[in-house]
């Protein structure tokens, strides 16, 4: 395992050279949130990750209900019980099995490893303009249906999930990258991601966080180049 530490967020990378998974612990100075939860060999270096910081781990979100980013979620919440799991109300309905897309939805069929072994459920349902400690939720579809970011108020240090990827070149979720496609196959749909993409670009970030690959500081211009070759690609 990786850490990378930017201000309050701390990067963990499993597999870095090879598929590298990121999940984030976020110090709210008292208390610690974690965003994703890696794969589930991954628990015990997450777990441990938590330990050193010494402040307890108060809150769980999940970005979207694909296996590498909730592998680890029942180890976790064994290990701190009181942690308020929250998810998208929209990927909770993934997370319970249900693929079915609802009547304004593009008609799209979900893609990506849907775990079927997870027996935690969430504590609270996300929707847009949420607050969870310093991170407000704003919905970034594309990828899933339910999608989420979470932007730090404190920064503008956004997290967000696998609505972009770094690994393998800056890209919009869906777009293909040859060094690191797997995203781009996971994705449900390219127009919503591009969509999505626009929305975190107004939200003028000054970090960018992602699932695959490295955070990147004033990422205006590689966000833009993200867009332009999404853009380009579904014309």
């Amino acid at each position: 395992m990786q850490m990378t530490k930017k201000g309050p967020v701390y990067q963990l990378t499993f597999m870095p050279r090879f598929f590298p998974v990121n999940c984030y612990v976020i110090d709210e100075e008292t208390e610690l949130t974690l965003i994703d939860a890696a794969l589930g060999f991954n628990a015990k270096q997450i777990l441990l990750s938590i330990k050193v910081m010494k402040k307890p781990l108060t809150q769980i979100i999940i970005t979207h209900a694909h296996g590498d980013h909730m592998g680890a979620l029942d180890a976790i919440k064994r290990e701190w019980p009181d942690a308020v799991v929250s998810i998208s109300a929209r990927d909770a309905r993934l997370l319970a099995g249900d693929t079915s897309l609802l009547p304004d939805e593009p008609d799209s069929p979900i893609k990506g490893g849907v775990p079927k072994n997870i027996k935690t459920q969430p504590d609270r349902l996300l929707e847009e303009g949420d607050q969870v400690g310093s991170l407000k939720v704003v919905s970034t579809p594309g990828h899933t249906p339910g999608s989420i970011s979470l932007l730090d108020s404190r920064n503008q240090f956004l997290i967000a999930g696998d609505a972009l990827q770094t690994r393998g070149g800056i890209a919009v979720s869906g777009t293909f990258k040859v060094f690191f496609p797997f995203p781009a196959f996971a994705t449900w749909n390219k127009q919503e991601a591009l969509k999505s993409a626009h929305k975190i670009r107004r939200l003028n970030p000054q970090l960018l966080a992602v699932g695959h690959g490295e955070m990147i500081n004033k990422p205006m211009d590689s966000i833009d180049l993200a867009i332009f070759e999404s853009e380009k690609n579904l014309q």
